[in-house]
């Protein structure tokens, strides 16, 4: 029965490669969506990574250490005193404009004083060290020594940052505090968080500590609701894949009525006839998988946001490419099962 479904994958090529691009394309979809969804995470860990910091001093009502920071005086840096931690280190953020060709951009603005943690390595050039200088990622496309207007100012570019963007893709920019303060708060003393470089016992009255996942989380929450449309959309992929792949075998299955009434006047058993079209579904199912990640791979740096296939996605499509090919077979097995073995002593 095996060589049989073999033969009428070949007899029907033509149908099972239309039905193979097309479901290698569903798959093909299904990861990108996986990979832009995962982006906006990977984008927040390694701009945190970067940072150099293990953990981050908020105020108590604050959301986060960057988006749903709450702002305070930088005085208050002086009173903080966290047993474990030495030189914490004053930390700004907020999100402001560029000019780039003509229209504006929103940029994720960084302040860390310019020595120490806070303040990632630069792949050309230094970090800024006055209020009037700043780093960029290179995302932006702007080099080393050109000036940059951004928010009401304009500032020397003294540093480019490798690989450095945020929501969806937004670039990264650093200052001194002092710069971000000028830049963000017109120049009043406040910062967003205190970041911690070692173990913390226990935070102050009025603050809580937040680590390395709790900032990830913080820098992410924005595109929650993007991040869910993507997984819905995913599963609606996987139903479409399943569609496809059923609605070939059923096809399959209806005119190949005859043949298994062949099949069983001749005492071939019904699991049999049953694990023939089952290979044939995951057949289709695991080339469409192939190809789908192949096709991921392709099309995902197309997209203008970061699209980060994870392992475990390519790990898992052809499994759930089988189980999606075996259940979507459902139909065309029932159909060989309750076909009647004198169909095949019948007219033509």
């Amino acid at each position: 029965m095996l060589t049989a479904a073999l033969r009428d994958l070949q007899w029907r090529k033509r149908r099972f490669v239309i039905a193979i691009v097309g479901t290698g394309l569903v798959f093909a979809m299904t990861l990108v969506l996986t990979g832009l969804a995962n982006g906006f995470r990977v984008e927040a860990s390694r701009t945190i990574d970067s940072l150099g910091l293990d953990f981050f001093l908020i105020k108590s009502g604050a959301a986060g250490p960057f988006v749903g920071s709450a702002p305070f005086p930088a005085a208050e840096l002086q009173k903080v005193a966290v047993a474990g931690v030495s030189a914490p280190v004053p930390m700004v953020y907020g999100s402001t404009t560029i000019t780039d060709r003509g229209s504006s951009r929103n940029v994720n603005v960084f302040g860390a004083p310019d020595r120490g943690p806070g303040t990632p390595a630069v792949s050309s050039g230094r970090t800024p060290a006055n209020p009037d200088e700043i780093a960029v990622s290179d995302s932006m496309h702007r080099g080393v020594g050109q000036n940059l207007d951004i928010g009401s100012r304009t500032m020397r570019i003294v540093g480019v940052v490798r690989d450095s963007t945020l929501l969806a893709g937004q670039a990264n920019v650093f200052l001194t505090v002092e710069g971000a303060q000028q830049l963000l708060f017109s120049g009043q003393k406040l910062i967003s968080s205190i970041g911690l470089h070692g173990t913390v016992a226990h935070a102050p009255d009025g603050y809580r500590v937040v680590d390395r996942n709790g900032a990830i989380e913080d820098l992410v929450r924005p595109l929650t609701g993007a991040r869910q449309a993507m997984w819905t959309m995913s599963g609606f992929l996987w139903v479409v894949a399943a569609l496809i792949v059923g609605s070939m075998i059923y096809v399959s299955a209806l005119e190949r009525t005859r043949d298994f009434a062949v099949f069983k006047a001749v005492g071939v058993a019904t699991p049999s006839i049953m694990s023939g079209l089952a290979m044939q579904a995951v057949v289709v199912a695991v080339l469409s998988a192939i190809l789908g990640a192949v096709l991921g791979i392709v099309l995902g740096p197309l997209f203008p946001m970061r699209c980060d296939i994870p392992t475990w996605a390519f790990v898992g499509l052809p499994i759930l490419a089988v189980a999606i090919g075996l259940l979507a077979s459902v139909a065309g097995l029932r159909r060989a099962v309750t076909v009647d073995p004198a169909l095949a002593f019948g007219g033509s």
